[in-house]
């Protein structure tokens, strides 16, 4: 496969991965912005913060900033709208390598986003974050039920597994910005509803009540989102998958790189990882941590593979 292919397909699992996983943030803002002795723009602002979104010049972030920077702008790279483009952009280049339900999936999407205005988005935003969740589940389903499992399918894995683990680690610093100054309600009943929040957010409630029980403390939370081997969107599971991905690529088309022995060594560790001992050294800065351990793999996949 040529470089600039693979790069196309390696960078539309990654967009659409992000699509969902804004949608997916924004909810968890609204959720937690109805918790009692929530102050809302609290919660918006940290939702700025996690995703890298420019935030407002000299005025607290609002719900309207909410849908114009992270849904409906056409250019960002933490919106939906921007998202949806781009991932189309990126199949339209690699045409012949998508199925007919996938590029039909990718075409319907930017269509509609196209269509939405910003009043319109506000007053059916829960439809529109509900909508944006399913599209990407449709897209999702085309990519699994029907494409050839060559490289093209790799690479795309690739991406969206990379993005995966990077959008649920900033889905924790979204928890950490929001405790920067409340300290005083840490284990508090508002903390307990945030991190409940954090496991509707993915999708994860009952996946996480059978493998834990009914404990909801913090750091099983933590554990649940961050080291367990079988939650499809923990940072572990995830690293397994770009492991899986980058060992198929090796042994089907030959090449061993820096991105194949730098996944196998950050899952060996997550492996290893107890959950005390990180919230013991820091939970924030074990975070930022494997941000950029995730962002350095990505850098050495496209040297790797030339894109």
């Amino acid at each position: 496969m040529l470089s600039r292919a693979a790069e196309n397909l390696f960078w539309l699992g990654r967009y659409m991965e992000r699509a969902e996983a804004t949608a997916r943030m924004i909810s968890m803002g609204q959720r937690m912005a109805t918790l009692p002795g929530s102050q809302g723009q609290s919660e918006w602002t940290s939702l700025m913060q996690a995703t890298g979104a420019p935030m407002p010049d000299g005025r607290p972030v609002t719900e309207v900033d909410i849908v114009a920077e992270l849904i409906l702008d056409p250019v960002s790279p933490s919106a939906v709208q921007a998202c949806f483009a781009k991932a189309r952009e990126n199949g339209r280049a690699v045409r012949t390598a998508l199925t007919q339900e996938m590029w039909e999936s990718l075409n319907e999407d930017w269509r509609y986003l196209e269509s939405i205005d910003t009043q319109a988005a506000r007053r059916q935003l829960d439809h529109l974050l509900e909508w944006i969740r399913k599209r990407a589940a449709i897209f999702r389903g085309a990519v699994e039920t029907a494409m050839l499992r060559t490289e093209g399918y790799f690479f795309l894995r690739l991406g969206s597994n990379i993005e995966r683990a990077d959008m649920t680690l900033r889905l924790l610093n979204v928890k950490y910005f929001l405790l920067l100054p409340e300290t005083e309600v840490v284990g508090g009943g508002r903390d307990h509803h945030q991190w409940m929040s954090m496991l509707h957010a993915v999708s994860g409630l009952r996946a996480y009540h059978h493998h834990y029980g009914g404990d909801y403390a913090p750091w099983n939370i933590a554990d649940f989102l961050l080291l367990n081997q079988t939650f499809p969107r923990s940072v572990a599971f995830s690293y397994s998958q770009i492991h899986g991905c980058l060992d198929k690529l090796d042994k089907n088309y030959g090449g061993a790189h820096n991105c194949q022995r730098t996944a196998k060594t950050e899952l060996n560790r997550l492996s290893r990882l107890d959950i005390n001992a990180v919230f013991s050294d820091g939970l924030h800065e074990f975070i930022n941590d494997q941000i950029a351990k995730t962002a350095r793999i990505s850098k050495e996949v496209s040297d790797a593979y030339h894109f």
